[in-house]
């Protein structure tokens, strides 16, 4: 299960609005819905998906989105996540042909990354070495992306993804406002 939500900074405060992502399919849809909350102010949208990974995207006015994904291997699992893998934030060329991109990776299918009960063991270890090597379980991206907003790079990297989002929005000072679309 997902949730997404943005958060826009205004001079009153923080504004929250639950966000549907069903046409977004690509990282510059994300960024013009978040430019949509505001166009002068910081928008963080927030993504999670239970358990398994979160990430935030934050966009200031007409700056390049800065990007954090807290587990790369699970969020390429999913739709979402896939999203906010740009080749720069895996470290790969565009269009690197060493390096196996997303779409030819043996993923399990599932959308939380556990493994169908019906698959032979043995056949995943032979093929996950490949895709471990290629997206990794560490988090990627700017670590330091909420560090003027009060979540430093080392609180950031020790969030669980289960409790992750409500965490960045109480050192926010927003999480009554997060609560209200969640």
């Amino acid at each position: 299960m997902y949730f997404a939500a943005l958060l826009a900074r205004t001079e009153d405060g923080w504004e929250a609005s639950d966000t549907e992502l069903d046409d977004v399919e690509t990282l510059s849809d994300l960024t013009d819905l978040a430019r949509e909350a505001s166009d002068e102010d910081t928008v963080l949208l927030l993504i999670e998906q239970e358990d398994a990974w979160f990430g935030v995207l934050r966009v200031d006015g007409e700056e390049d989105p800065r990007i954090y994904v807290s587990d790369a291997a699970a969020a390429a699992r999913s739709s979402y996540g896939e999203i906010l893998l740009t080749d720069e934030l895996l470290g790969r060329e565009p269009g690197d042909d060493d390096v196996a991109d997303l779409d030819s990776l043996d993923l399990d299918g599932t959308e939380d990354g556990e493994p169908d009960s019906d698959t032979d063991t043995a056949d995943d270890d032979d093929d996950g070495a490949t895709g471990e090597a290629a997206v990794s379980h560490s988090p990627v991206g700017d670590s330091q992306i909420l560090d003027d907003l009060g979540v430093g790079e080392k609180e950031l990297r020790a969030l669980d993804a289960d409790d992750a989002l409500s965490s960045i929005a109480e050192a926010l000072g927003a999480a009554e406002v997060l609560e209200t679309v969640r």
